[in-house]
């Protein structure tokens, strides 16, 4: 039913959505556990931790090519991912900026490629083909 309703959204609208998570159902188990998962006051710092930092979906194409610099493997993978997949240059900018967010998360002043591969885990299926 989802994949039935994709295929009617624009490709165009698609290209500027930056996040795109499939929730899938919690099984009884997980639900009845009592086992402790990260508290909101842990998730809640890192966010504004990484918030502080930088607001990057407000960064302009300048900034993401200062603040978004990737290692030879990161700049390899990208390479690779964007001739594969066609797309265009907003979606370029927006991944990277993804990934600097993604990098901000994670404390890392720089962008490895386990932080650009997260990003494009999170592009919408349906335009990867």
């Amino acid at each position: 039913m989802v994949t039935k309703y994709q295929k009617h959204i624009s490709g165009l609208l698609l290209d500027r959505i930056d996040i795109h998570i499939e929730v899938p159902r919690v099984d009884y188990e997980k639900l009845s556990s009592n086992k402790v998962g990260e508290t909101s006051e842990l998730i809640r710092q890192r966010v504004q931790f990484a918030t502080d930092i930088v607001s990057n979906t407000d960064m302009l194409i300048g900034e993401v090519r200062q603040f978004s610099q990737l290692q030879p493997e990161g700049q390899s993978l990208k390479r690779a991912v964007m001739s594969q997949l066609n797309l265009s240059a907003r979606a370029y900018h927006r991944i990277l900026k993804l990934s600097r967010t993604i990098a901000d998360l994670a404390g890392s002043d720089e962008i490895q490629s386990t932080h650009l591969a997260e990003t494009w885990q999170y592009r919408p299926k349906i335009m990867m083909g």
